[in-house]
């Protein structure tokens, strides 16, 4: 069973969380520490693999490390404005869970952590896929063949325009509330022509 510690939900009332991999252990279910009223734990099974995300039950833990540090020096690390992209909307945990269990696991929506691959490496939310920011950049020679694995289909005729009505919706986050690389990343998107119907933005990080 693989363990992604409650330290990879960095900046958020996520911090806490134990995720898991291939189901509880044996006599996990009945846990005081819940995700909300009536919810124990997130299970849903994403790309073949069962995903359980649930509270750590020692209520004595703490955060150590590199996301446990929230004093960074601003600029650049400074705080996001709650709706930082016209016509996105912004999101919180519960909102995460629900786009993880009907969305993602559906097939219709794409969690992206939008960090720089070395964060992504550390820890992240169970189910993401690293699109790091810089790589939605107009200047990346490969940016249009990123858009295309995102759903975003060539508009004949005219180069650099893409058709993404058939493309799924997209969850992105980074680091937390301090950090803009997700809000980076889903400007590069909206300036694509990725519809702001379809984006989202969970600013816990």
């Amino acid at each position: 069973m693989l363990r992604l510690l409650c330290h990879a939900f960095a900046g958020s009332v996520l911090c806490g969380l134990l995720a898991l991999t291939g189901g509880l252990p044996q006599g996990a279910q009945a846990q005081e520490v819940m995700l909300a009223d009536g919810m124990a734990d997130l299970r849903f099974t994403l790309r073949g693999q069962e995903i359980v995300i649930a509270r750590n039950q020692d209520p004595d833990a703490m955060l150590t490390g590199d996301f446990a540090r929230v004093s960074r020096a601003c600029p650049p690390f400074c705080i996001q404005p709650m709706t930082p992209v016209p016509g996105v909307a912004t999101v919180g945990e519960l909102d995460l869970f629900a786009f993880l269990r009907d969305k993602a696991s559906a097939g219709t929506g794409v969690l992206l952590d939008a960090r720089l691959p070395e964060w992504f490496a550390k820890g992240s939310i169970p189910g993401a896929v690293n699109v790091p920011f810089a790589t939605l950049d107009p200047a990346n020679p490969y940016r249009n063949d990123i858009l295309e694995a995102l759903g975003g289909k060539p508009v004949a005729g005219s180069p650099g325009a893409f058709d993404f009505s058939e493309a799924p919706d997209l969850m992105l986050f980074c680091n937390g509330a301090w950090s803009d690389q997700a809000i980076r990343a889903l400007q590069a998107l909206r300036d694509a022509g990725y519809p702001a119907e379809k984006l989202s933005y969970y600013r816990g990080g």
